[in-house]
């Protein structure tokens, strides 16, 4: 019986992942309960598990009185004559060790204790569970789609299923059931019916950590993601910066013939990455920011956070996007208000100076050193 019990309990310990000395503890407690539901008392009863053999011993604290009629509660005396069948050294006022045949237990008693070590296991299995995704808080994981609940969409993460509402959704984005989908892990909360995930598919941090996983310079600390300004399912910026002086940030982001932004672009269903070098001249980095856009001039008050943007008069819709979104973007990523002007709007503007907005940059412009060469996908 002991074999089988300690093979059950490797069992629970390598499927479960639930230590031995939980579930030995349960089995004690539940012992425990079952003499509380036999004896209606346990407070002198004490178990002792072998935690190598699974041998076990129950058994009860009990004063040695004189004579019967000394017996107040025989669950906390026993009689001289009685103590001396157990051991012929006892004597009166001795605490004596009385064993208890656990198989006198009745049924009640023993489906009680049956209850208590059964809780235990659903307790320690969820608390397992709970610390694994809890590590994997604000981090990315692959999830199989279930089914739509409503608007909201079940995801199993493996031992758990998490909760896509509609609001982390991209619109537009339709899970087929069985499709395997990478989410970022919001929120682990530890619940009486478990542990309650809740993902997203549109924080910024998804493209951050897909980033991490698919470039190994990332990885290791070679190239730093500086800042993200994401409008899920559009459109995503990134500004990167190299702390090797041999290693081009933007370059090793993109990968060979674009491979690495290409997976990302395909995890992220289409939407569209622009990767840019980050600076710490706030007007190198507004400019860069903008990308694919050609920057004439860059007036940037990095104490009021805003800049005031030139660009060529046939690049002011693209420098500000459709509906506004490449700088929206690009403000976001650079923490500046930004104000973009076309060349003939600069220079109708009251106390408007040619010299002090065309900077070294702008035969380049013209020469077409800066076509667009945004990467993009």
């Amino acid at each position: 019986m002991n074999k089988e019990l300690m093979e059950a309990l490797d069992i629970l310990e390598k499927e479960k992942e639930i230590s031995k000395e939980t579930l030995f503890e349960a089995i004690e407690n539940s012992l425990m309960t079952a003499c509380k539901n036999h004896f209606g008392k346990a407070d002198n009863v004490k178990v002792e598990i072998n935690r190598e053999t699974g041998d076990f011993l129950v058994y009860a604290e009990k004063e040695v009185v004189p004579e019967p009629i000394d017996v107040e509660d025989d669950c906390l005396q026993i009689t001289l004559e009685e103590a001396q069948e157990i051991s012929k050294k006892a004597q009166v006022g001795d605490i004596l060790h009385v064993e208890i045949k656990s198989k006198e237990f009745g049924r009640i008693a023993t489906q009680n204790a049956k209850n208590v070590i059964l809780q235990k296991i659903r307790e320690e299995e969820r608390s397992v569970i709970y610390n694994q995704y809890y590590e994997k808080e604000k981090d990315v994981v692959t999830g199989v789609v279930q089914r739509y609940v409503g608007k909201n969409i079940s995801i199993n993460l493996g031992k758990v299923d998490a909760m896509l509402t509609e609001s982390e959704q991209v619109k537009g984005e339709v899970f087929r059931a069985t499709e395997r989908i990478k989410v970022y892990v919001l929120e682990v909360k530890n619940t009486p019916k478990g542990p309650r995930v809740n993902v997203s598919r549109t924080h910024p941090e998804l493209v951050k950590r897909l980033f991490e996983s698919e470039v190994t310079e990332i990885k290791d600390g070679t190239v730093e993601i500086k800042s993200i300004a994401r409008e899920a399912g559009s459109r995503t910026k990134i500004a990167v910066w190299s702390h090797n002086p041999n290693v081009d940030a933007v370059g090793a982001c993109v990968g060979m013939n674009g491979a690495r932004v290409n997976a990302i672009v395909e995890e992220l269903r289409g939407e569209k990455i622009d990767i840019v070098n980050w600076d710490e001249n706030p007007g190198n980095l507004i400019q860069n920011a903008l990308s694919p856009a050609k920057i004439v001039a860059v007036f940037a008050d990095p104490d009021e956070k805003t800049a005031k943007v030139v660009v060529p008069d046939y690049q002011l819709s693209l420098a500000i996007g459709k509906e506004g979104q490449n700088a929206r973007l690009a403000a976001r990523l650079t923490g500046y208000k930004i104000d973009i002007k076309s060349e003939t709007q600069a220079k109708d503007a009251p106390g408007f100076r040619y010299e002090d907005y065309v900077d070294e940059y702008e035969d380049d412009y013209e020469d077409g050193e800066y076509e667009d060469g945004t990467y993009e996908e």
